[in-house]
């Protein structure tokens, strides 16, 4: 299953990233040009200089760059690790309506951006007479097979967990996070112990009262393929 890539990607090697939004590209004809990384975290393995990536160009006047990063090879040089991490949504919307999510398979979407206690949860499901807040996190990190979350300190990812386990104990919602996986190369997702020791912990203590499920997609510069459900470990 294919959700095809919006718009015509152009070649391009990473050379520098001048801060969390922005990185500096080199295209074929040499031009050096600005460009938006939709992705804040370290990717300190995946932007490295020299990289290939796969830029997009906007055409429009009120953007601040005309570009976007879409793609990273991978270190192995045999795949992608997607930049988009925001079409993580879109691909947990394609996977859960089309069933390719066996621990979900029984849930429906309600609603997407569902306002509940504190905060805006991604979707909203229902199974029956049954509801489920779900969050939905990209995996862009990976070591050896192993995907690890997050890649940098997420206070608000720990929040979302914590808030997601008390309403899981403490009323009739059920609670659900999802990773998506945006590279075809991992065969689980850990915590990043090493990485946020306070989000793991917060996921490890959940994840008894929380449904954590993992999916691998295959991003491509044809689009992103929804592969397997992968295992969310903690041991």
């Amino acid at each position: 299953m294919l959700q095809p890539m919006k718009g015509q990607l152009e070649r391009a090697i990473f050379v520098e990233r001048p801060n969390r939004f922005i990185i500096m590209a080199s295209r074929s004809n040499g031009e050096h040009v600005r460009v938006h990384l939709p992705d804040p975290g370290r990717l300190q393995e995946i932007l490295e200089p020299g990289r290939v990536l796969y830029l997009r160009f906007h055409d429009n006047p009120n953007r601040k760059t005309n570009w976007s990063a879409v793609l990273a090879e991978r270190e192995d040089q045999r795949g992608f690790v997607a930049l988009e991490t925001i079409n993580a949504n879109a691909l947990a919307k394609l996977a859960i309506e089309n069933h390719r999510i066996p621990s979900l398979e029984p849930w429906s979407i309600v609603r997407q951006e569902y306002t509940y206690g504190d905060s805006r949860w991604d979707f909203l499901l229902e199974n029956g007479k049954e509801q489920a807040l779900l969050e939905v996190k990209s995996v862009t990190y990976g070591i050896d097979g192993t995907g690890y979350f997050p890649d940098a300190v997420t206070k608000r990812g720990t929040k979302h967990v914590q808030e997601l386990h008390r309403i899981a104990k403490s009323t009739n919602y059920k609670s659900i996070v999802l990773f998506i996986a945006q590279r075809d190369d991992l065969s689980c997702i850990r915590p990043a112990e090493h990485i946020d020791p306070q989000f793991a912990k917060a996921l490890t203590d959940a994840h008894e009262n929380v449904t954590i499920v993992g999916l691998k997609t295959r991003p491509t510069i044809d689009g992103y393929e929804v592969l397997d459900e992968l295992p969310v470990l903690f041991s």
